[in-house]
């Protein structure tokens, strides 16, 4: 494992010697951070885990047994990637939907703990998002979930719309984070790209598609997407072609100025055309080589890239950054919102 993470580590400098990027370059860039406003909106989760101790196979039919010992809660969705950006000392803002109940109180609770400003809609009709994960030794053996995926109903549309006409144009920068659980509707993006089109805001857009399906193909003429390989296929209905192919086809049909294609374990790639005559693409390799729970890594990484383009800074030098923040991540259990002191720390160990 150390000749491993040594071998990413070179290849991460590597990387960042192509892209004239140098430690100072990165720490600077964290500085800047501190004054922009970002508003992410999205999907709503709240993940729980449970810690269990195995007692064997059931007499009555061939399942696992397990003791369940203690729980801990982890909010999800755009709301991880809003509590990553706040951590990191960017100023953010919230617009989601959460549900009249205990999971919601959960959720508004810790929202407030982080001073995120939280533009959060109650809709009656429908529960907070909510996953379960069984746990032992640190191993998932399964998930429970409770959701309710259809789109919203038209009021709770409407009362979106009204935040986001009051927020959208104080921000730096837009995040839609969907979760293909009903909230982002055809009206609430067109709302979004007219905002950013009209105060001139980067606009960045992230689909999860793992149990539920959906497709980036709604998201044309965003500064920037981060879809992994799956969720790239499926939009483009390719399961043949090769990782090149299927990028500048999603930049193309898209009509987007830059790309962060998720690899998982392989890292990821990140290509910027946001100057037309000149088109540049970019390996990173994933730092940390035996992740413990690779459940938060996206959002993360999303958060760097939303505090980037806040920011003006050059995709790559943000991406760089993001490949850190993503190896943090990936290095503890639970979806824990990362702070811009464990970032720098981080930056500091890799470039000595």
């Amino acid at each position: 494992e150390n000749e491993l993470s040594n071998q990413r580590k070179k290849q991460f400098l590597l990387a960042c010697k192509d892209q004239n990027i140098t430690k100072k370059d990165l720490l600077n860039a964290i500085n800047e951070w501190k004054d922009k406003r970002i508003l992410v909106i999205g999907d709503t989760i709240l993940d729980q885990y449970s810690a269990c101790e195995p007692l064997g196979m059931s007499a009555e039919a061939p399942v696992v047994v397990v003791k369940e010992l203690e729980q801990k809660n982890f909010i999800g969705g755009a709301s991880i990637v809003a509590s990553h950006i706040a951590a990191l000392g960017s100023k953010c803002n919230l617009i989601s939907v959460i549900g009249n109940d205990a999971i919601g109180d959960i959720v508004k609770k810790d929202l407030f703990q982080k001073k995120i400003s939280a533009g959060l809609v109650i809709d009656p009709s429908r529960p907070t998002t909510f996953k379960k994960r069984y746990l032992v030794e640190n191993q998932k053996l399964f998930r429970v979930s409770k959701l309710d995926d259809r789109p919203i109903s038209e009021d709770v549309e409407n009362q979106l719309i009204f935040k986001l006409e009051k927020l959208g144009p104080q921000s730096n920068c837009i995040v839609i984070s969907d979760f293909v659980y009903g909230v982002i509707t055809e009206r609430i993006i067109n709302k979004v790209k007219e905002i950013s089109n009209m105060y001139s805001i980067p606009l960045i857009g992230d689909i999860q598609c793992s149990s539920q399906i959906g497709t980036l193909m709604k998201f044309s003429n965003f500064s920037l997407l981060c879809p992994n390989e799956r969720e790239a296929r499926i939009a483009l209905q390719d399961n043949h072609s090769g990782i090149e192919k299927i990028s500048n086809d999603i930049i193309t049909r898209l009509k987007i100025d830059g790309l962060v294609m998720k690899l998982g374990p392989d890292g990821f790639i990140t290509y910027d055309f946001s100057e037309k005559q000149k088109k540049i693409r970019q390996a990173f390799p994933a730092l940390t080589p035996n992740p413990i729970d690779v459940a938060g890594a996206g959002d993360s990484l999303i958060a760097v890239m939303a505090n980037g383009l806040a920011s003006n800074h050059k995709l790559m030098l943000t991406a760089a950054m993001a490949g850190c923040m993503a190896s943090i991540s990936v290095s503890k259990m639970g979806n824990i919102p990362i702070k811009n002191k464990e970032l720098i720390q981080f930056i500091n160990k890799i470039f000595d």
